[in-house]
């Protein structure tokens, strides 16, 4: 990463970042941050490694039962972990100022709407994943032109009914969910952890130094 990126390096080696869930989208996501150069992650997520993780979550085959943020410090000595649920008030009452960059892998629409209001200006967002088989079909845009996913459409529609007109970065498919029923791809799935792994490099890599 350092030949790759030269100079622009140590923006990544001193951003702070502070993921949103480790699951199907966001343990893809840490490992790409993790093996960037990124150092400085917060994780966020109350959950514990189950057995129906397995066909999406990374290192979940080996913690079956354990708190998924302590299990992942296992593998990444160097993270900073927060074990707790992320609802609407927890959202409203944390202070999202440290970080440079917030990324959302979570599935809590109303969570989802208050990290949009309140962080919009560092955020990046992770909409459906699930009941799709194409990665390419995956997608970065602004909350605005995304489109194809039910989950997206609804917030953006709880969006306008709370008067919120501004932009932020969202991850999504065009693809048509294949099932009404729960079931994921991993090759979808980790697609969405990649590609925002990816938007926050290109976005660390953009900010002038004093901001970073």
């Amino acid at each position: 990463m350092e030949m790759l990126l030269g100079d622009d390096f140590s923006k990544l080696q001193n951003a702070s970042i502070l993921l949103l869930g480790v699951g199907g989208v966001g343990s893809f996501c840490l490992d790409c941050l993790v093996r960037s150069g990124i150092k400085d992650i917060t994780i966020v997520d109350f959950d514990t490694f189950d057995e129906t993780n397995q066909n999406r979550q990374m290192w979940s085959e080996l913690h079956e039962g354990e708190i998924k943020v302590e299990a992942l410090l296992a593998h990444y000595p160097e993270l900073k972990i927060i074990n707790t649920r992320i609802d609407e008030q927890w959202v409203w009452d944390f202070d999202f100022e440290p970080y440079d960059l917030v990324l959302d892998a979570i599935d809590d629409t109303k969570a989802k709407l208050a990290l949009a209001q309140k962080c919009y200006k560092k955020l990046i967002s992770s909409f459906g994943s699930a009941k799709r088989l194409d990665p390419t079909k995956v997608q970065v845009s602004d909350i605005w032109k995304s489109y194809g996913d039910r989950f997206g459409a609804k917030i953006r529609y709880e969006l306008k009914k709370r008067r919120f007109s501004k932009k932020y970065k969202v991850i999504f498919s065009s693809e048509e969910a294949l099932t009404k029923e729960k079931g994921s791809f991993m090759g979808v799935t980790a697609t969405f952890g990649l590609v925002m792994c990816a938007e926050a490099i290109k976005t660390i890599k953009e900010k002038k130094e004093a901001d970073v």
